[in-house]
């Protein structure tokens, strides 16, 4: 059952790119893989990955030369690297990271058929590329989860006590399953869009509140599912994040409660200014209820004037009809 229920889940989960955005070809000068659709560059490697459950994945490593931090991102649900490629290259450049990204198995060139287990032999042999090849240390890395990538970063964060941070985009509540097993901290920085149609807010949200070291999160209101790159608070607040997690943890604590003293004061002005309008709305209502009982007591008294009026006239008319009858 517990297959059938996988395998449904996968259909649910995994939407490659059909067909692949690019293609695997090596350069003819230097024997290099790259990406069809990409030129060489000096700093991008192209890298073929073998898996514990004996897949192929395609990955690609950006360097940077002022680098002490090296990002592993896992991406999202219905991307490939050929998608991606542009905006890794622009991470790296503007964090000042090295940066791994990497194709699950059956995205992209990468073999295999997508499913939650190979997501998770995938992103270990990326990390341990990461650790033999490049010679990047644990508490050096920050780990990447978007959407769908979210279950395998937390899922590797899960067992590796000494990493510097992790990095939620768009996440998924089913990483609630391994975050509780997490007994190790380390900074966790979310990213969620208010008006997500495919993953609800709640998601990070509820995610964020399990995170045992928390850095105040990112909320970009009207944000979407598959668009928060593209807002200009994303790139700062992701910036703001590593530059944080980089600096001696003494001075890191102090910059993140500064932070989060600030959006707790942001949250208490936010809650008095909607107070002080609904206060305003209800002295408007006060007000204009007064006003309308103002004008009907107006009324009422034009309405007994007037009533006085006819019967002191019909008063007057009847004894002048006796002192005719009379006369």
């Amino acid at each position: 059952m517990g297959g059938v229920t996988s395998s449904m889940a996968a259909k649910l989960a995994f939407f490659p790119p059909n067909p692949p955005s690019y293609k695997l070809v090596a350069d003819e000068m230097t024997g290099l893989l790259l990406l069809s659709t990409f030129p060489h560059r000096e700093n991008v490697e192209i890298l073929k990955l073998p898996t514990r459950k004996g897949t192929e994945v395609v990955a690609m490593y950006i360097r940077h030369p002022m680098a002490t931090s090296t990002l592993l991102y896992s991406h999202g649900n219905a991307a490939d690297l050929g998608q991606m490629y542009e905006l890794f290259v622009e991470l790296s450049i503007h964090l000042r990271v090295n940066l791994m990204g990497y194709d699950y198995s059956g995205y992209g060139q990468s073999s295999g058929k997508p499913s939650e287990q190979h997501t998770y032999a995938d992103i270990e042999a990326v990390y341990k590329c990461m650790e033999e090849g490049y010679g990047a240390k644990q508490e050096d890395i920050i780990l990447y989860g978007q959407s769908v990538g979210s279950g395998p970063t937390l899922d590797l964060a899960a067992r590796l006590p000494h990493l510097r941070a992790v990095v939620l985009h768009s996440p998924i509540l089913s990483g609630l399953r391994v975050m509780y097993p997490v007994k190790k901290s380390y900074w966790f920085d979310i990213y969620k869009g208010t008006a997500d149609e495919v993953v609800d807010c709640s998601h990070g949200k509820q995610l964020w509140e399990l995170s045992k070291e928390k850095y105040e999160p990112l909320w970009l209101k009207g944000g979407n599912h598959c668009d928060l790159e593209h807002h200009p608070e994303y790139i700062r607040h992701l910036k703001k994040f590593v530059s944080t997690v980089e600096k001696p943890p003494s001075q890191r604590y102090t910059d993140v409660n500064k932070l989060l003293l600030k959006s707790n004061s942001n949250n208490l002005n936010e809650k008095l200014e909607k107070l002080k309008n609904q206060s305003n709305y209800a002295e408007k209502l006060r007000v204009s209820f007064d006003q309308v009982e103002r004008s009907r007591r107006s009324v009422d008294c034009c309405l007994e004037k007037s009533r006085k009026s006819v019967d002191h006239q019909l008063e007057r008319g009847r004894k002048s009809v006796d002192r005719i009858r009379t006369g």
